[in-house]
C-alpha cells in the first residue's frame, strides 16, 4: 500500500513552509508522525507530492531520516493537465487537492492512502484505513471520519468536508465548507456571509481517504470536466479529491465507507498553532505513544 502525502502547499496563512518546521523532540515534523504510523500500519511507499523546488529541503530532512518505507517524489505544475485542457490567463495557483494527486497518477499503481502534509491524524486513523484497504476491491474506498469538535483551531477559520453517510455507513455526500470558526461556544461555517452553525459531532473529512489504484483514472477524467466547465473564479476555483468521489458515489461507480476514528486533529494552519502542536506531541512522548526520536 502506498501513502500519498499532499505537501505542494507554501502554507500563506502560516508564513512559510509548514511543512518542514519541526515540531517533535528530535527535530521531527508532523509529517514523520504521519509517515511512522502509516509504516507500522503496512503501507511500504510513501509518496511526496511537493514544488519541484522544495524537493532539496525535504530530501535533506525527512527524506534522510525516514526508515522502513520506500520514498519517492512528484510535482504539483499549473501546467501539468490533461492534453486539451488550458490554464486561464493570470492564474498563477495550482488546482487543488485532487489536481496535486493527479501529479502522482504514475506513481499510484496500488491501493493507496491520501494525508495533507501538515495535519496530525493519530495511528488510529491509518490502522482503520490500511485494514480496509487490504481487503478493499476495485471501487471500494474509505475514509476517516472525525469528529468536528476535534478538528478546530483556536487561531481562526478552517476548511473541511462536512459528510453525510446513509444507514450502512457509506457516504452519501461531501460538502466542503472553507470557513469554519469557533463562534463563543458555537462551530460555525460562514461560506456565504452569514453563520451557519454545526453540530460538534459533525462527521467531517481530514483529507485521509482510502482509495483503490483504479481511482487515479477517475481523478484525471474528472480533472479534464473541471477544467473545461465555466469558472466561477478562474484564478482561485479549485478541483479537490471530494468532487470526484461525490460524482462516483451519485453515480453508484463506487462505494466510500466511513471510518470513524477518535483521534483528534491538530496541525499548523496557523503560525500561532505551532506551540500547541509542540506540547501535543510532547504529550504523546511523555505517555509512550511515540518515542522520543520516532525514527530510532
Amino acid at each position: 500500500m502506498i501513502l500519498a502525502v499532499l505537501a505542494a502547499g507554501m502554507g500563506s496563512r502560516y508564513g512559510g513552509l509548514k511543512q518542514i518546521d519541526p515540531v517533535g523532540a528530535s527535530g521531527e515534523f508532523i509529517t514523520d508522525f504521519s509517515v511512522k504510523d502509516a509504516r507500522d500500519a503496512g503501507f511500504d511507499k510513501a509518496v511526496f507530492i511537493i514544488k519541484k523546488e522544495h524537493r532539496e529541503a525535504f530530501e535533506e530532512t525527512i527524506g534522510k531520516r525516514i526508515k522502513g518505507i520506500k520514498v519517492e517524489y512528484a510535482y504539483q505544475d499549473l501546467y501539468d493537465i490533461p492534453e486539451g485542457c488550458a490554464v486561464p490567463d493570470g492564474r498563477v495557483k495550482p488546482w487543488g487537492t485532487g489536481h496535486a494527486l493527479y501529479a502522482a497518477r504514475d506513481l499510484l499503481d496500488d491501493s493507496f492512502a491520501v494525508i495533507n502534509a501538515d495535519d496530525f491524524y493519530g495511528r488510529t486513523s491509518f490502522k482503520i484505513v490500511a485494514d480496509f484497504l487490504k481487503n478493499a476491491k476495485q471501487g471500494q474506498y474509505c475514509m476517516a471520519g472525525y469528529l468536528l469538535k476535534n478538528t478546530v483551531t483556536e487561531y481562526g477559520s478552517v476548511s473541511r468536508g462536512v459528510c453525510v453517510e446513509d444507514e450502512n455507513g457509506y457516504l452519501s455526500s461531501i460538502t466542503e465548507r472553507r470557513k469554519i470558526v469557533k463562534d463563543g461556544g458555537r462551530l460555525v461555517y460562514t461560506d456565504d456571509g452569514e453563520p451557519v452553525e454545526l453540530s460538534p459531532d459533525t462527521v467531517v473529512s481530514m483529507n485521509l481517504f482510502g482509495f483503490t489504484a483504479d481511482f487515479t483514472q477517475h481523478l484525471a477524467e474528472g480533472l479534464e470536466a473541471f477544467l473545461h466547465k465555466d469558472f466561477i473564479n478562474p484564478l482561485k476555483d479549485e478541483y479537490y479529491i471530494s468532487l470526484p468521489v461525490q460524482d462516483l458515489i451519485d453515480e453508484k461507480k463506487a462505494t466510500m465507507k466511513v471510518l470513524k476514528t477518535p483521534e483528534k486533529w491538530f496541525g499548523v494552519t496557523y503560525k500561532e498553532d505551532r506551540a500547541a502542536v509542540v506540547d501535543a506531541i510532547a504529550g504523546l512522548v511523555k505517555s509512550g505513544v511515540y518515542k522520543k526520536n520516532i525514527w530510532e
